[in-house]
């Protein structure tokens, strides 16, 4: 005991640095050297003051890039995909962007980026790939407002293709509108395509409006159906603005 406690009293100082040494080197090993790591981040930091600052910054730019980029690529698509659909038309077309929308009427008016200066009339008809979209019913120098075939109020005459049973539609505020039949036995089907009659004034014939969701054939005083629009009125971004001469005053507006 005595020889111990003489060995301890000499090598105090060397056995508590050893041991010191041990359990650091011991916990380095556990906690992979984050200490160490975050230690040196609080030395350095004095003289680095912007180090941080900077790099949110750059991966901020990064992000903003990014974003942009993916922007410009889902905009060249659709205009790729408007510039193929003018080219299947075949017809002088005026192309536009969606410049306002408001929430409180989404599916009843959009605001075109393209007006009077650019050869825009009222009555003009308003298409995208899919189909009809509206028409235009009130000109600025610069835009066009738009009424479409979602409106409640819009109301256009259409021909089931396939059987050339007629009727009208009319817009429900969504991706949605009812066609009533003139006859009280038409020949319609679930999934047949609905093009604007020959009948109407505001459209020429044979344009693309829907197809045939379903059919309530009890409805009084006529038939009616549920079509679903094809075109994208739903997310809008762009459009083709084609002339057509407004109805006179006394013809049917529909």
């Amino acid at each position: 005991m005595f020889t111990l406690r003489r060995w301890w009293d000499r090598h105090r100082l060397q056995a508590t640095l050893i041991g010191l040494a041990v359990g650091s080197a011991l916990f380095l090993r556990q906690t992979e050297g984050a200490v160490l790591y975050e230690a040196y981040q609080i030395l350095v930091r004095p003289f680095q003051p912007n180090l941080e600052r900077k790099t949110v910054l750059a991966n901020a730019q990064n992000q903003e890039l990014q974003q942009r980029l993916t922007e410009l690529e889902s905009q060249n698509q659709q205009l790729r995909a408007l510039l193929g659909y003018m080219g299947e038309t075949k017809k002088p077309g005026i192309t536009a962007p969606i410049v306002g929308r408001s929430a409180d009427h989404w599916w009843q008016h959009v605001l075109m980026g393209r007006g009077s200066r650019d050869g825009v009339q009222e009555g003009y008809v308003v298409m995208a790939p899919g189909g009809v979209v509206g028409r235009v019913i009130n000109v600025t120098p610069s835009t066009s407002r738009v009424l479409l075939l979602s409106d409640p109020s819009s109301r256009v005459g259409v021909t089931v293709s396939r059987s050339r049973f007629m009727g009208y539609i009319r817009g429900q505020s969504s991706n949605r509108a009812v066609m009533e039949f003139f006859d009280k036995v038409p020949d319609v089907r679930q999934g047949d395509v609905i093009t604007t009659s020959s009948l109407s004034q505001l459209f020429p014939a044979g344009l693309p409006v829907g197809r045939v969701e379903s059919i309530n054939m009890s409805k009084s005083p006529a038939p009616e159906a549920v079509i679903e629009l094809t075109a994208p009125v739903s997310f809008l971004e762009w459009a083709i603005i084609y002339p057509h001469t407004q109805p006179k005053s006394g013809e049917a507006k529909n």
